[in-house]
């Protein structure tokens, strides 16, 4: 190996391999030195010690390095395989670990931090190989100082172990724990965050992007009207500013801005788009509160900054994406939920945090764990499993004999307790803060890391296990502020998950059209919180109630057929970086036609959802996040529905078991739609609409017919799911923006979900005027019932819709 070098703030440190014949008087003096006692070699003569370093040079699992410090031998270090070392005997070892020993030179006069930066830069040696992913340490238990030094690298004790020559505390240190320790972390030694993406070219895009996504969807909830220009443009005016741009139309009164055509004047006189400007210029349209303008500008700030990582760390094409595995396409997704504006505001993390947190950076986590007084917390599970299945099947037993130890080591009893996953940022930023006192006495004790590396899912709290697919996904609380909501768990909530989730997953397998749609859910099979905190011993709702639960959710791989992969719902809205669009690309690679690709989409997305809710009177929250589709030669073949356990409901009266009650919120068949036409339609299809109309894949008319149909096919098919009148005219225009920018703080009061929200007039129904138009088509031709799915006008990218005002037909 050639000579590796390290900068740090004592000088340039390098690292070689040891040449026994060339280096060995230097080592036996360092080594045989009475302040070397605990290196072992206290006595030896200089034969003696060339013949111990003789053996290392010989022996392909250990290795000896001279460490020099600006060209001057400062220290030794060893590394080996602690799989072909004494201490196999002691522990079951796996891949990625490395062992590791440092020996800084004795000297009489002592330089300050040499010996911490040393061992930082021995830290960084061992894991220069990605493949390093622990390092194992087994110090003599009197060597206090070694202790101390190994604490602050991350190093957390394992368990004592008696070797040949002394007791030894075997620990260990993950790459996570040491690049948050003190020693890497401390002082000027804090790395400077990565903000390579907040370069002008890229932040320019990245304004103009939502600047033009802003105004296109505060319109559509009628908060602006655009008026039209003498030039066929568009504009609105904000005082002394004045905003003009070319747009498309779309069903929905979808509007969809042009971010390169954007331009904003001040009395005349152009100026750079801005994205944040474009809000404060507009507040007053937008009804945003005074004292809310500034969070709701930090998240904003938050969404341009995520966009403009996404697109200068881009790795992937759309086109690469349709041959990606399921992981990739998740860290590569721009448009989570495309109807809101400031949609990645994650006000608390730092950028450090967003690249080691984010699903956009794809880094992989160590979830940390710790253990809850069983007398103070809750752990509920699904009817066919048990606890001792649930960690079973999560942790590896050498791990659950790691964690129990390290519980024994601080005095307490494992049977005490139980076992939970936390958020690293959740960890370091609250628990080991707010909730000291529960950690002081021991109702709450810290485990640290395992070794299974997880995945950040687009939900950005939620977790794919990356090294065990098969093993569940983990949710996490995370008291992070995004979009409109801190994102807690609430374990009194969460008590009956597992419950609820049985329940809706019998409705589902006992229905076989929901079976020949290739519609299942993941169960959230398990859910754990603690509650022997003061914030629970105040009696009224608040969010540090919520800061300390996780739950297990299935994880669809187990559940895949030979030939099938998986992508997220909200892939269909993906565009990347140069435009190009994932839906595009997948319809384009696949064996079928546009229109075939699509009703295969609708059939086993759209069909399940009107189906649930027309048949069994349950509705979904079914955006693009809480999908997974499940794809056959690119070709759409069934969905996997999630999040079941915060976002059900059963509409109706039909007899529930008792502790799947708190799901039943009754409403009319008219209100009962909305699931469908809010959520679905205006939420996620308008969407998909637009990317096809304008990649000219097909017009709106024919995209809206395809979706009539599909609605018409299943009522003709189940006549109770009729009731709802999916096909109206109209229907109560629901505004999501509109609720963030009420109170960017909670746009939901969760005990009363429905009356929070806010409706503003009615939205013309594109399937009713594609509906009568077939009729119409049908009745002339004497084929009545037949539908047809030519666009009304012909023309490739356009649509007409009619307005809620009755004003008529508008071209797009």
């Amino acid at each position: 190996m050639s000579t590796w070098h390290f900068l740090s703030p004592i000088g340039r440190i390098t690292i070689e391999p040891v040449v026994p014949q060339e280096h060995i008087d230097l080592l036996h003096a360092w080594v045989t030195h009475p302040r070397s006692t605990f290196w072992g070699m206290h006595g030896y003569t200089p034969g003696q010690s060339r013949a111990a370093f003789d053996e290392i040079d010989a022996d392909p699992h250990h290795a000896a390095w001279l460490g020099r410090i600006d060209g001057e031998p400062t220290f030794l270090t060893e590394t080996y395989d602690p799989g072909h070392s004494v201490l196999a005997a002691h522990y079951r070892v796996e891949p990625g670990q490395l062992g590791m020993h440092v020996l800084v030179a004795p000297t009489d006069t002592p330089v300050h931090g040499l010996t911490s930066q040393v061992f930082r830069a021995v830290m960084h040696f061992c894991f220069r190989d990605p493949e390093v992913t622990r390092v194992v340490v087994e110090p003599d238990v009197r060597n206090h100082a070694i202790h101390a030094k190994n604490a602050a690298a991350g190093f957390v004790v394992d368990r004592r172990i008696t070797l040949s020559d002394k007791e030894a505390l075997l620990s260990f240190c993950t790459v996570e724990a040491f690049a948050g320790s003190e020693l890497e972390r401390g002082g000027e030694r804090i790395p400077s965050p990565d903000v390579a993406h907040l370069e002008p070219g890229v932040m320019r895009r990245a304004h103009r992007h939502v600047a033009a996504k802003a105004i296109g969807e505060f319109t559509h909830e009628r908060l602006l009207d655009p008026e039209p220009t003498a030039d066929g443009r568009w504009s609105i005016t904000a005082g002394t500013a004045r905003y003009t741009f070319a747009a498309t139309r779309h069903a929905l009164e979808h509007w969809r801005v042009n971010p390169v055509s954007l331009e904003r004047t001040i009395d005349g006189e152009p100026t750079e788009v801005d994205a944040l400007t474009v809000v404060s210029d507009l507040h007053e349209d937008l009804g945003l509160p005074d004292h809310l303008r500034s969070t709701y500008l930090e998240e904003l700030s938050g969404t341009l900054a995520g966009l403009a990582f996404k697109w200068h760390h881009e790795r992937h094409t759309s086109r690469e994406l349709v041959h990606a595995d399921f992981q990739t396409i998740e860290a590569a997704m721009t448009e989570g939920h495309p109807a809101f504006v400031a949609n990645n505001g994650r006000i608390g993390f730092s950028a450090t945090d967003h690249a080691a947190y984010s699903p956009e950076a794809g880094a992989d986590v160590r979830l940390v764990w710790v253990a809850v007084r069983r007398s103070v917390a809750h752990l509920s599970l699904a009817d066919d499993l048990s606890e001792e299945d649930l960690y079973g099947g999560e942790l590896d037993p050498a791990e659950r004999e790691r964690l129990s130890l390290r519980l024994e080591a601080e005095g307490v009893d494992p049977a005490d307790y139980l076992l939970m996953p936390i958020h690293p940022w959740q960890w370091d930023h609250k628990l080991a803060v707010t909730f000291a006192a529960d950690l002081a006495r021991q109702d709450i004790v810290h485990l640290g890391t395992t070794s299974d590396r997880y995945r950040a899912q687009q939900s950005i709290r939620t977790f794919f296990n990356h090294d065990r697919p098969e093993r569940h996904y983990v949710k996490t609380a995370l008291a992070i502020q995004n979009m409109g909501f801190l994102r807690g768990l609430s374990p009194t909530y969460m008590s009956a998950t597992p419950a609820i989730n049985d329940w809706v997953a019998q409705v589902v397998a006992d229905d076989p059209e929901l079976a020949d749609c290739g519609f299942r859910v993941l169960r959230e099979i398990a859910a754990i919180g603690y509650t022997g905190d003061a914030y629970h011993q105040l009696g009224a709702p608040n969010p540090h109630t919520k800061m300390v639960a996780a739950l297990w959710r299935e994880s669809p791989v187990p559940k895949l057929a030979a030939g099938q992969r998986l992508q997220s719902l909200t892939g269909l809205l993906h565009r990347d970086a140069d435009g190009g669009a994932l839906i595009t690309e997948l319809i384009a690679a696949s064996p079928i036609g546009a229109t075939e690709w699509v009703r295969r989409m609708l059939h086993s997305y759209l069909r399940p959802v009107v189906h649930c809710l027309g048949v069994h009177d349950l509705a979904f929250m079914p955006h693009g996040e809480n999908l997974i589709l499940v794809l056959e030669d690119h070709v759409p073949t069934g969905v996997f529905m999630k999040d079941i356990g915060e976002e059900v409901v059963v509409m109706s009266d039909r007899p529930l078991p008792a502790d799947v009650e708190r799901i039943r919120h009754v409403l009319d068949p008219r209100v009962q739609s909305l699931s469908v036409l809010t959520d679905v339609l205006d939420g996620v299809l308008r969407f998909v609409a637009e990317i096809l109309a304008d990649d000219e894949v097909m017009t709106g008319d024919e995209f809206w017919t395809l979706v009539a149909n599909c609605i018409r096919e299943h009522a003709d098919a189940h006549p109770r799911a009729a009731r709802l009148d999916l096909l109206r005219e109209s229907f109560e225009h629901s505004c999501l923006n509109r609720l963030q920018l009420r109170n960017t703080l909670q746009m939901v009061d969760l005990t009363d979900p429905e009356g929070s929200l806010i409706r503003v007039g009615d939205l013309a129904n594109p399937l009713h005027e594609v509906s009568l138009r077939d009729a119409r088509s049908a009745s002339s031709s004497g084929n009545v019932g037949e539908a047809r799915s030519a666009s009304s006008s012909g023309s490739v990218g356009e649509t007409r819709f009619a307005s809620s005002s009755g004003s008529g037909g508008v071209d797009a």
